[in-house]
């Protein structure tokens, strides 16, 4: 079905929100490896990750967790100083007979990540691996059997030496691969990737560096987790969610400072006037100046809400 493109399974090119998984089939003594499309959608919203195939009781317990696990993963990364203000949608294509593990949970990761990110994925890498809430990679079973089975896809349609599996670091030790397998590898024509966090794993998928946070806080401009962030900031500018925040979200925000010196206020506080009805706020920020004794002085600024019983001085 594969080779009809009845069952639709990129093994080349890149795209956003689309990568290829390792699932294992038995059939009665006959055990196999079979890789899965999977495809992740983001936007706006207040329903948090939705795992398509639980929503349709066609989850197992363990494949529920570990879209869970998702959440936690994104929350502590992204969400310590904006809500999670988002919908993502995940879902395994064109899979009618239910799926259970927490195997695919790194790459439902990833497709949330190039989704959010905008980055495409490279199709000629398949996926599998765990993934807890700190974005460590965990072992998994059927590894063998996954790797022959893309192995064989991409035999079939022509090893280019771009294709190859990415599988976590702990299950080399597992490894017991066909000759010809083996052969591919060392030719260079199959890759088999070992990764131990996220980190490793996006940018071996995407070839964009994942990018860590500085002494400031903020993750490096250009990189995978920087514009996830500035995805997600636009997502709370957009209005969802705002009802749930107190005006002291707003206020940290625009007391951050940036290289420690200057006042930084995030595009979406433009667009809070707009999303708030019979709110006007009023703001006046004066950037700390520096005198070559290393003083400073800065005005404070005042925040007035139409009906409030009180105003708030800062």
């Amino acid at each position: 079905m594969i080779k009809e493109n009845t069952l639709l399974i990129n093994t080349k090119g890149s795209l956003v929100g689309e990568l290829n998984g390792l699932t294992v089939m038995t059939i009665g003594d006959y055990t196999f490896g079979k890789p899965a499309k999977i495809t992740v959608n983001t936007y706006t919203g207040k329903g948090g990750i939705v795992n398509i195939e639980r929503e349709v009781e066609m989850s197992g317990s363990t494949h529920s967790k570990g879209v869970y696990i998702l959440s936690g993963y994104l929350g502590e990364l992204f969400a310590q100083d904006i809500p999670l203000c988002l919908t993502a949608s995940i879902c395994f294509e064109q899979l009618y007979n239910g799926v259970d593990g927490d195997s695919a949970s790194s790459t439902e990761l990833y497709g949330l990540l190039s989704s959010l990110s905008e980055i495409p994925i490279k199709q000629s890498i398949a996926v599998t691996g765990s993934v807890n809430q700190k974005g460590q990679i965990q072992p998994i079973g059927g590894v063998n059997e996954k790797i022959e089975g893309f192995f064989q896809i991409c035999k079939m349609r022509g090893l280019d030496g771009s294709h190859g599996v990415m599988i976590p670091v702990q299950n080399i030790n597992n490894l017991q691969l066909s000759d010809e397998v083996v052969d591919a590898v060392k030719n260079k024509q199959f890759h088999i990737y070992a990764v131990s966090t996220i980190d490793e794993g996006i940018e071996v998928l995407t070839g964009v560096p994942a990018g860590k946070r500085d002494k400031d806080g903020n993750f490096p401009a250009g990189t995978i987790n920087r514009l996830v962030y500035e995805k997600l900031k636009k997502y709370v500018a957009t209005g969802v969610g705002l009802d749930t925040l107190d005006d002291s979200f707003f206020i940290k925000q625009i007391t951050k400072t940036k290289n420690g010196y200057e006042d930084e206020i995030p595009e979406y506080l433009e667009d809070y006037e707009k999303s708030m009805n019979n709110v006007i706020i009023i703001i006046r920020v004066f950037t700390y100046i520096f005198t070559a004794k290393g003083e400073y002085i800065y005005d404070r600024f005042k925040l007035r809400i139409n009906g409030a019983k009180n105003e708030s001085w800062f």
